[in-house]
Order: structure tokens, then sequence, then C-alpha cells
């Protein structure tokens, strides 16, 4: 009897059809490539974010969802060779800058909030700060939603958050961070160090090509 029942509940279970999304690279997004993820792993995608019991512990396993569909899409187009920030892999076929992060992060992320699996938090337009005049650095962004029961003109705006892929190689964990601590400079250790670097240089950095 058991087993009717788990075959009655795999059935009728919903299911995570195949879904294609393009992919930027080679900086500014000159290049796009479309990816085709399989049933089997938006399943996987869906699993770990239903299993989210809090805003805090969504933005966790979304850094590992993130991580993982970039590193998906990079078994079917360059963006394999794309590494942490733009010195290490400069130059190579592939390569991602921030404005192929943000925008490529933000569909990523469209593309869950679409079927309805962030349950605590929802996406918004990718975010923008600039540091030493001249360094613009793009990232996705997403907002906590705040419960229904709580809303109310008292409470301060919703907690923001910024999914950054720049920072690591392609399919590590995304960093996840408040817009604060992001507008501020903070990367992954907690400070801008590729930005203190290249403002030490006296580097100029392209718009077109974000921070470096």
């Amino acid at each position: 009897m058991r087993w009717r029942l788990s075959l009655l509940l795999a059935c009728t279970a919903p299911v995570a059809a195949a879904e294609a999304i393009k992919v930027c690279y080679n900086y500014g997004c000159q290049a796009q490539a479309e990816v085709i993820y399989s049933d089997e792993q938006l399943a996987q995608v869906r699993a770990l974010l239903g299993s989210a019991q809090t805003a805090a512990d969504e933005r966790q396993k979304l850094s590992l969802v993130i991580g993982w569909l970039l590193g998906w899409a990079g078994q079917q187009t360059p963006i394999s060779a794309d590494r942490g920030g733009n010195w290490a892999d400069d130059g190579v076929y592939g390569r991602m800058d921030c404005i192929d992060h943000s925008t490529t992060t933000t569909r990523l992320l469209r593309l869950l909030e679409t079927r309805g699996w962030l349950r605590f938090h929802r996406v918004l337009e990718p975010e923008y700060r600039v540091r030493y005049l001249f360094q613009v650095h793009y990232s996705a962004q997403i907002e906590e939603v705040v419960p229904a029961g709580q809303a109310s003109g008292e409470l301060a705006e919703p907690a923001r958050y910024v999914v950054d892929t720049w920072f690591r190689d392609n399919g590590r964990p995304a960093v996840v961070m408040t817009l604060q601590r992001w507008l501020a400079g903070d990367d992954e250790n907690g400070e801008g160090k590729e930005e203190a670097a290249a403002a030490a240089a006296g580097e100029s950095v392209s718009d077109s090509h974000g921070e470096r």
C-alpha cells in the first residue's frame, strides 16, 4: 500500500518543466547564449528553496541555487571560464563583467520568482554603486517580502539585498549581503579589495565594463 501511495503522490506532484534562459558574457552583454535547464535540475532547485523556513534561510539557499544555475550554464556555454572579478580571466573567451553577471543573475532570479519558488523575497531591477569616482559596479537585487499581517506605515522600508555573482568563480555560491553593506563597498570578505587595488594603481575603467 505504501508504494501505491508514493506512486500516487509522484504522479500528482507538480513537475518542474525544463526552461531556457539566455546568459551574457564577454563584457557588457556583448555575447549571449541560450541555456536549457533540465527537469531534474529545476526539481533540485525547487526542493532546496522549498525547504527554506525563513527569509534568512531562503537567502542562504538562494546563494547556493544561483551558483548551481550558473555552474550548469557553464556546462553548455563558455562562461565556465569566468573567474571572480575581472582580472583573473582578463581576455578569456566567456569572461563575465558585472554587467554580464547582474543581467544574467536577474534573469535567473526572475525565473525562480515566476515559478513561485521565492516565498520570502521579490526580485528588483539591478542596483549599482560608484566608488573612487570612476568605478561603477552592478549587481542583481532582491527585497524581503513583509508579511501581510506586519504591514504598517510605521515599519521601516523592507530590507534589500544584493545577489552578487561577480566576486567568485563560475558555479560558486553567490555573495548575498545587505544593500547598505554593498553600497559601502563590501565584497565577500568585507571590503572591496580589488577596487582598492585598482584605485591605488590609478586605473580608469569604462562604465561598459563595470568594476575591475
